[in-house]
């Protein structure tokens, strides 16, 4: 199921774009996102490089334990950006990170005709589950 953006999406990109255009800084930051709750509280945040490139967190991690922190992980839906503003598609670490806080959330990727929005589930299929 893809779903074309609404204003309020639309919006979420441009948040995630301005704090890239913002933040971005050459080996440090170079991705920024922006997440929205059902609550209609919204969270940007950027990637954050480091000297050992292994222990770099994505914009999406930190943007959802700002949610976290707030106590608001209900996301209703979320984007990343490069540096230069294009939506780009979370990694399988942010996936699997969004389907276990927010199984029902909206991600925002590029489509065959510009962004659309997409079920976190559609991007993991056969999600990793622990046996509790």
């Amino acid at each position: 199921m893809h779903v074309g953006l609404s204003e309020e999406d639309k919006a979420l990109v441009e948040e995630a774009r301005r704090i890239i255009a913002r933040r971005f800084r050459e080996g440090w930051h170079h991705i920024g996102c922006a997440l929205r709750t059902r609550s209609g509280k919204t969270f940007s945040a950027v990637h954050l490089e480091a000297t050992v490139g292994r222990i770099a967190v994505c914009a999406e991690a930190i943007a959802i334990g700002m949610a976290a922190a707030a106590g608001d992980t209900d996301i209703e839906s979320i984007v990343a950006v490069n540096r230069y503003g294009e939506v780009v598609p979370p990694c399988g670490m942010c996936r699997e990170l969004i389907s276990d806080y927010a199984p029902a959330a909206m991600v925002i990727v590029p489509g065959k005709h510009g962004e659309e929005a997409v079920p976190v589930v559609a991007l993991l299929p056969n999600k990793y589950t622990r046996n509790v």
